[in-house]
């Protein structure tokens, strides 16, 4: 109820971008129901304005992109930025939190992967059969390896920063990377995510790799990083 009632005054963006209301909603389940750890309150997407591909949420509808990428000159045209100056903002807020904390729990950031933010800008939202993203990728191959290639840097860089704020563990969402199968994943995500893993390793930091529906490649997720792999509801966990 409570985080209704701040969504009532505030768009979801204004939350994530105002490091007060940021920090108060991360905070209210720790509150009301004892977590185990306390959550960032973000949003994956964040990192696509700065790219130079702007969006914004539909009531009812989830986000949309403004104008979506689905031509090998739009993916050239990403342009690359610094997350400590651009996603400041929500740096700001993982101090706030840590002191809010003060010790008492740890603080889970997160970013997304390559995949995953790649098929929303390409698709302009969810989709169903990320038709427009593979296309792209088995089209233009060397294409969206440049582009994947770029959004791995950047959220490396991104998850760098956000360990650098303060938080305690670093959770990679590729959330619907569990539209490809085996092979494609090996092919065009694989030595992406890989990447961001390799460069959050030195820190020493705990990470967590999760994705949706990726019962049948839990074993090349495993191989492309992370501490702990994430299963959904529909994999048996024996």
């Amino acid at each position: 109820a409570e985080y209704r009632a701040l969504r009532q005054q505030h768009s979801l963006l204004e939350l994530c971008r105002t490091p007060d209301l940021a920090t108060e909603v991360t905070l209210q389940p720790v509150r009301k129901i004892d977590v185990d750890a306390a959550i960032l309150f973000s949003d994956l997407l964040l990192p696509l304005e700065p790219m130079g591909i702007k969006f914004d949420f539909v009531h009812g509808e989830g986000p949309a992109i403004e104008r979506p990428l689905r031509s090998e000159d739009d993916l050239a045209g990403v342009r690359r930025f610094d997350p400590r100056e651009s996603l400041g903002y929500v740096l700001e807020a993982i101090g706030q939190i840590k002191h809010e904390l003060a010790g008492r729990l740890p603080l889970i950031g997160f970013a997304g992967a390559p995949f995953t933010l790649a098929s929303y800008a390409i698709e302009g939202g969810h989709s169903s059969n990320f038709a427009h993203t593979k296309a792209l990728m088995y089209g233009a191959p060397a294409a969206w390896h440049r582009f994947s290639a770029l959004i791995a840097d950047l959220i490396g860089d991104y998850l760098l920063a956000q360990i650098d704020a303060g938080v305690d563990v670093v959770q990679v969402f590729d959330s619907w990377v569990g539209a490809l199968n085996a092979r494609d994943y090996r092919e065009f995500i694989l030595p992406h995510t890989r990447s961001i893993f390799e460069k959050i390793a030195p820190t020493g930091v705990p990470t967590i790799h999760f994705g949706v529906g990726t019962g049948s490649i839990l074993g090349e997720l495993r191989e492309a990083g992370g501490d702990v792999i994430g299963a959904d509801w529909r994999t048996p966990l024996d």
